[in-house]
């Protein structure tokens, strides 16, 4: 059943029938055993009484019982001659008897209440004995008439129960109906909205139960919002950076193909293998920026050892970046396991390793060190390079900030995407300009990252 309105209809009308039945039910059995006990006290009080009247009686038992005077009852519509009597001489004549009373004994026993079946039909049957007079009185009620007086009283519940379940049903039917309301009215807002449309709904006035619904919608909306922020920003970030080194392309292969001199020709050519670097990394950057905002979900983290990736990267960049500079790795760092993500960890890395080869003279070093604090470990990047001027410190992770250093096949987003990549990875990035010179840049690992 797909309809929450119809699933709530059948529960609600289900749950209350069963009410209404286990009700009905109670009342039943409630019902029986307060006139059982109501009707017993009955037999006792009209047996005591008749007994009462015998005694002022002449009672001559030696008289047929059909010549005796019938002891009268009062009469129902529905429950007519309801309780019959007899009155036994202890020798066992009947001397007297109402109308209704079988000709056959009500019960065999001399005192109390007891239960006999006399032609197919049970009696319930209160007996008096009289030694002095020598009777014993019965009294008896027939027990197809009780069930019938407690039938009646549970058909008087039923019967209206019957007629009221359809206008019962009604109301159900439209109480869900209104109260399902809301729903409808949210539902009709978002069919109505623009697909660009993604600002938060309103929470105003909104029940309780819909409000989950709609801080999960509004969260989604701002999930997808960001999503397509950032798509909208790549777009722009490839078009505006890809712009400049394919025109710069273009002319120098223009020059190069217009020049009859072999100096112009190589310079030209020269010029293009470094603008295709350049481009590469850029495009590579942007494709990392890309994956990295895209998952919105926390990356699976292994244990990596951060010396074999640092030595794998230095291996790596030093065979592409023509630079002069060399890369020392601290042995602590063999000996230290971190449980990060290896693919966030190794591009921040690279990023930061890139950076600083691109920065160091020729001839310098760049150190890759380990420093334990309190609370965290870290590992540092430094170079013999320029630094930051100061002020530039607090921009240098936006992106396609280029400061007053830049490198020559710098594109501004290499920080950015350390510092993203850390972030996501659960770590950190800081930098700091060296006392002699140069800068570092370092990943702050928390304690509960190291293996």
């Amino acid at each position: 059943m797909r309809s929450i309105r119809a699933r709530l209809f059948f529960i609600l009308l289900l749950t209350t029938g069963l009410m209404w039945l286990s009700a009905t039910l109670w009342i039943f059995f409630s019902t029986r055993a307060e006139v059982e006990q109501v009707l017993d006290a009955r037999l006792m009080e009209a047996a005591k009484m008749v007994s009462s009247l015998v005694v002022n009686q002449e009672i001559d038992p030696d008289r047929p019982a059909q010549t005796k005077a019938k002891i009268p009852v009062l009469d129902r519509p529905h429950y007519d001659r309801q309780l019959s009597c007899q009155i036994w001489s202890l020798d066992g004549t009947l001397i007297g008897k109402s109308e209704s009373a079988p000709e056959t004994t009500l019960s065999a026993h001399a005192t109390g209440l007891s239960e006999t079946v006399i032609n197919g039909e049970t009696w319930r049957v209160y007996a008096v004995e009289n030694a002095e007079l020598g009777v014993r009185v019965l009294v008896g009620d027939n027990l197809r008439i009780r069930d019938r007086l407690v039938n009646d009283v549970v058909k008087g519940l039923l019967v209206p129960a019957l007629l009221i379940i359809p206008l019962l049903a009604s109301l159900i039917w439209l109480s869900v109906g209104r109260g399902l309301a809301p729903l409808r009215k949210l539902a009709g807002d978002l069919t109505a909205r623009d697909a660009s449309d993604l600002h938060p709904i309103a929470e105003t006035a909104t029940p309780s139960e819909i409000s989950p619904v709609l801080r999960a919608l509004n969260g989604l909306f701002g999930r997808v919002a960001g999503a397509r922020q950032r798509e909208q920003n790549f777009i722009a970030f490839a078009a505006h950076e890809l712009r400049t080194p394919l025109a710069g392309l273009k002319t120098q292969a223009q020059v190069a193909l217009a020049s009859s001199n072999a100096e112009i020709r190589e310079k030209a050519l020269g010029q293009i293998v470094a603008g295709v670097d350049r481009t590469g990394r850029l495009v590579r950057q942007l494709l990392d920026i890309a994956s990295v905002e895209a998952s919105e979900t926390a990356r699976g983290a292994v244990e990596v050892n951060p010396g074999d990736v640092l030595a794998s990267l230095r291996n790596e960049l030093l065979g592409h970046t023509r630079s002069a500079a060399t890369v020392v790795i601290d042995p602590g760092l063999d000996q230290l396991q971190v449980r990060i993500n290896a693919d966030l960890l190794r591009l921040a890395a690279r990023n930061l390793m890139e950076n600083a080869l691109h920065h160091s003279p020729a001839g310098g070093t760049v150190h890759c060190r380990l420093v334990r604090n309190d609370g965290t470990v870290t590992i540092t990047i430094d170079d013999d390079g320029p630094g930051i001027p100061p002020e530039e410190l607090p921009h240098v992770t936006e992106r396609f900030f280029r400061g007053r250093f830049k490198a020559a096949v710098g594109s501004g987003l290499g920080l950015s995407i350390a510092e993203l990549a850390l972030e996501h990875a659960g770590a950190g990035l800081a930098l700091q300009n060296r006392a002699e010179g140069g800068l570092s840049a370092r990943i702050v690992l928390p304690n509960d990252l190291i293996a």
